[in-house]
């Protein structure tokens, strides 16, 4: 097998268009010898695929040969970036979907994540996946319950008490950057029978590639890391055997397909993925470092710090340690730490204040009034989410620009 960075470049490309398949379609398209094919996949923009004689559209309709017929059934743009992803994880089938929450979505589902069912989640979780377990699953029977994931003992413990059909957490927590042990709890989980669910996009498959850790479903948010520019939303789900066909047979269905373009879109910016990631794990790791003996920060997350509660699994299970930093600021009075914050984030110049990461921009948000805007401020409190938490997701500018941006603005707290 070609090596990471080579795969990035190569998977998914070069692959017959289907244009040469028989006449006269392909003596239009520049010969029927079946040996044309673009070296950069083109965007199909259709809705549907035609075949040179009906038979073949029939054995194709029919799943007895592979091809094309239905934008809802499958486009070769979109197969093209399934593939390069899949190439990466190392083993499995990816599914490609309009957003990460619809590939979490269907890969509960595939899960057999019903009526009746209970699920085992991090408390780390998401906050859009603990709502989509909580309000939608929840209102169709399903029970969730929540725990530690960074506490084997207690996720043992849980697994045994509840025999889950899914056990839902995160390579990379988001936002203290708490780092799950996947091979452990993958132990936990096959033995209980409950389905792992691993979302991977912190992490990408450049730090860490959960199926061969023993993951049996692993989860993108495509829409950061794996396209990487902040142009596109998409999600994207890998598995093998017993739930790929669940899988394909779900986005038919339910129909959260990508769109050819957002695919061709992802694929382009897949092609640079160790290169992104490289620069943006090493300018976190820079200003980790810098930021830890700044008089103006109380706390600095980072799992390469030697004080992160999970350095040693860090550097066990991952192959770098991310490209996000989040800090605390030392201020003396609790209550004004969001209005410390909200004066930090307004200094910025450099760094964009967005909610979203994995962008070659370096990005800064406010946690608190974010991505965990929908907790409660006890929930918060328990979490760990306080009030002057500042999260940022390294680009690939210069570590020195970056750096001396959010120095001036923490010179304005």
């Amino acid at each position: 097998m070609k090596r990471f960075e080579t795969r990035a470049v190569h998977a998914g490309e070069r692959r017959a268009t289907g244009a040469t398949d028989g006449e006269p379609n392909g003596a239009a398209a520049g010969g029927s010898d079946g040996n044309f094919y673009p070296i950069s996949t083109p965007v199909h923009l259709s809705t549907t695929f035609a075949h040179a004689r009906i038979e073949q559209t029939d054995r194709v309709l029919g799943g007895e040969e592979p091809g094309y017929s239905y934008a809802r059934y499958g486009n070769p743009t979109v197969t093209a970036f399934e593939e390069a992803v899949a190439a990466l994880e190392g083993e499995g089938h990816a599914f490609a979907f309009a957003s990460g929450m619809a590939a979490m979505h269907a890969a509960l589902m595939a899960a057999e994540v019903g009526s009746g069912a209970t699920v085992l989640a991090a408390e780390q979780l998401y906050g859009s996946t603990a709502t989509l377990l909580v309000q939608i699953f929840g209102a169709g029977g399903v029970e969730t319950r929540f725990v530690d994931a960074c506490d084997l003992e207690a996720v043992e413990k849980k697994v045994e008490e509840l025999k889950p059909r899914a056990v839902v957490v995160e390579t990379i927590s988001n936002p203290l950057l708490r780092v799950a042990d996947i091979p452990r709890i993958a132990e936990i989980t096959k033995a209980a029978g409950s389905t792992l669910v691993v979302d991977a996009t912190f992490g990408t498959p450049y730090l860490q590639r959960p199926l061969e850790l023993g993951a049996d479903i692993v989860v993108h948010s495509a829409t950061k890391y794996l396209s990487g520019h902040g142009d596109l939303t998409a999600g994207i789900v890998i598995t093998g055997a017993p739930y790929d066909t669940a899988l394909d047979q779900i986005r038919k269905l339910v129909g959260g397909v990508m769109a050819p373009f957002e695919a061709w879109l992802a694929l382009r910016g897949l092609k640079t993925l160790p290169l992104r990631m490289e620069r943006q794990c090493e300018n976190a790791r820079l200003l980790a470092t810098r930021l830890a003996a700044h008089p103006k920060i109380e706390k600095v997350y980072y799992p390469a710090e030697k004080d992160h509660p999970d350095n040693e699994v860090a550097r066990r299970v991952l192959a770098g340690a991310g490209g996000l930093v989040s800090f605390e600021l030392a201020i003396e009075e609790a209550e004004e730490g969001r209005a410390a914050a909200f004066r930090f984030l307004n200094a910025l110049d450099l760094c964009v204040k967005a909610p979203s990461l994995g962008d070659i921009y370096t990005l800064a948000i406010h946690p608190a009034t974010a991505s965990h805007r929908e907790l409660s401020p006890s929930r918060r409190k328990k979490l760990g989410v306080k009030e002057s938490l500042i999260r940022i997701s390294l680009g690939i500018e210069h570590p020195e620009d970056i750096a001396g941006d959010i120095e001036q603005a923490l010179e304005r707290v």
